[in-house]
């Protein structure tokens, strides 16, 4: 599973583009602490997407076979003069925000109004359990995220904390007023009524024109939140902290923000993040929904694999670990460029799904405040829905089968050469075949490596998409909290 999710990249992207527009040199990384633990240290300006992008002479095509995201980025930039009467498919994956010009005249189903009214909307029946007064009111949701917009309506009067630790952004970036809108805002958000608390922090910094991570910034954080935390009454905790970003051991600080987290756990609070499976235990794993953004949020059947993994999930096998999937593609979000702004996403990442989570965590704990992030995976797993997803292609002939098996089989070959080169490949090829079919061995010859997956994993990798395929697990908010609160008393 490719876990450098969209998301990420586009945090990566805003970074360095905060560099670039500093002349290339390194930002200077600011650190301001509020006295007591309260309010806000700062107030970062709203940014500017339109300096430098003005008028668009020709509207991008979106290419369904590219990987890149922002193939139709339409953020405040002007189409008056366009004519895009006949561009309606393009315009079903464009990301556009409340300063974009549209023409006059828009081709029938694209109405950009009701997809970001629609995007506004955490889906699957959240919003019901706001009107039953489940709001994540008296919970603490803490973010650690780039440089936010503190005057945002979307969450502006629960927002109780801004500090900045290592951070390098001046203006208010795109990452924060979203991540803080999906978690807590007043008409996106998933906990509407929690509060928040914020540290700007840049996990890294920017050296010689490339990013280069460093979690220190990010475990002194942490360990901030948690100082805060333990000057806040009992009724009043932070539960959740939510980062939208992950750390292997090979990252600098990685040992630093891993005893972080633990120190967290320790407080009892949840800190969901892209590493959160390694972080408890491979325990947790998650992934993210996509839907066409006309489809109605609140219907489970409107809901695909996210656009960016969406060919991975053909090749999941049955064996592969239980996700628990939450909404990422098509979300409206508060936007940096003003306090009333809301910018559409077309394209999401884990980035987004992880405050989803952090929100619904909220609302857990409301309802049951001696709740454990184990009870709420077990039990979020075991009231998820699902659905199923036609199939994508017909049956190939068994010669073209074959074929599509020998390439799949020499791509992974090559794959297992290339990652571990002083590794004899009988001895790469034994592991994957004892992990795969539970029978151990020390070697395998390339021959029955090839003659066994061909007729196992691979071949159900080949024709995965040839057949309908259920989507499970995903959220059900609903069935959540009901189940929550029964077992609760």
């Amino acid at each position: 599973m490719n876990k450098r999710s969209f998301g990420a990249k586009v945090l990566i992207a805003s970074i360095l583009a905060t560099a670039l527009v500093a002349g290339g040199q390194d930002p200077s990384y600011k650190t301001a602490l509020t006295p007591d633990g309260r309010g806000v240290v700062r107030h970062p300006p709203a940014a500017d997407f339109a300096a430098g992008r003005g008028k668009l002479d020709n509207l991008p095509v979106f290419d369904p076979n590219s990987k890149d995201g922002w193939q139709v980025d339409l953020r405040s930039r002007d189409l008056a003069a366009l004519d895009l009467g006949d561009r309606l498919k393009d315009l079903l994956f464009a990301d556009f925000d409340s300063r974009t010009v549209w023409p006059k005249a828009l081709p029938n189903g694209f109405d950009p109004a009701a997809l970001m009214d629609i995007g506004k909307n955490p889906g699957l029946g959240v919003r019901a359990l706001h009107r039953l007064g489940i709001t994540g009111n008296g919970v603490g949701v803490a973010i650690i995220d780039q440089a936010l917009l503190v005057d945002h309506v979307e969450y502006r009067d629960r927002l109780r904390l801004y500090e900045e630790i290592h951070n390098g952004d001046e203006t208010a970036a795109m990452h924060g007023p979203a991540v803080a809108s999906i978690a807590v805002g007043r008409t996106v958000g998933v906990a509407p009524a929690a509060d928040l608390y914020y540290i700007a922090e840049t996990h890294g910094s920017v050296e010689s024109g490339q990013f280069v991570f460093d979690f220190v910034p990010l475990a002194r954080s942490i360990d901030r939140i948690l100082e805060v935390n333990r000057s806040l009454p009992a009724d009043r905790k932070i539960r959740v902290l939510s980062i939208s970003v992950g750390w292997s051991p090979r990252q600098k600080g990685y040992a630093e923000v891993t005893a972080a987290v633990e120190r967290a756990k320790k407080d009892r609070i949840f800190v969901v993040s892209s590493s959160v499976s390694a972080t408890y235990d491979g325990k947790f794993n998650f992934h993210g929904l996509g839907r066409n953004p006309q489809a109605d949020p609140e219907d489970f059947r409107s809901y695909r694999p996210g656009l960016w993994w969406m060919d991975q999930f053909w090749g999941f096998s049955a064996g592969s670990p239980a996700l628990l999937l939450i909404p990422m593609d098509s979300r409206a979000t508060a936007s940096p460029t003003g306090n009333d702004d809301y910018v559409f996403y077309r394209q999401g990442g884990w980035s987004w799904s992880i405050p989803y989570l952090a929100g619904l965590y909220a609302l857990a704990c409301q309802v049951e405040p001696g709740i454990t992030p184990e009870v709420f995976w077990t039990k979020a797993l075991a009231t998820g829905d699902s659905v199923e997803i036609p199939a994508r292609r017909s049956m190939p002939s068994q010669a073209e089968l074959a074929r599509q098996i020998d390439g799949i089989l020499d791509e992974r070959i090559a794959f297992m050469k290339q990652r571990s080169p002083d590794v004899p490949l009988e001895k790469i090829m034994a592991e994957a075949y004892s992990r795969l079919s539970g029978k151990k061995v020390e070697m395998i010859s390339e021959s029955d490596f090839r003659a066994w997956a061909a007729a196992g994993p691979i071949l159900e990798m080949a024709v995965g998409d040839t057949k309908p395929k259920a989507l499970k697990t995903i959220i059900n908010p609903a069935k959540l909290i009901e189940a929550l609160r029964k077992s609760a008393g």
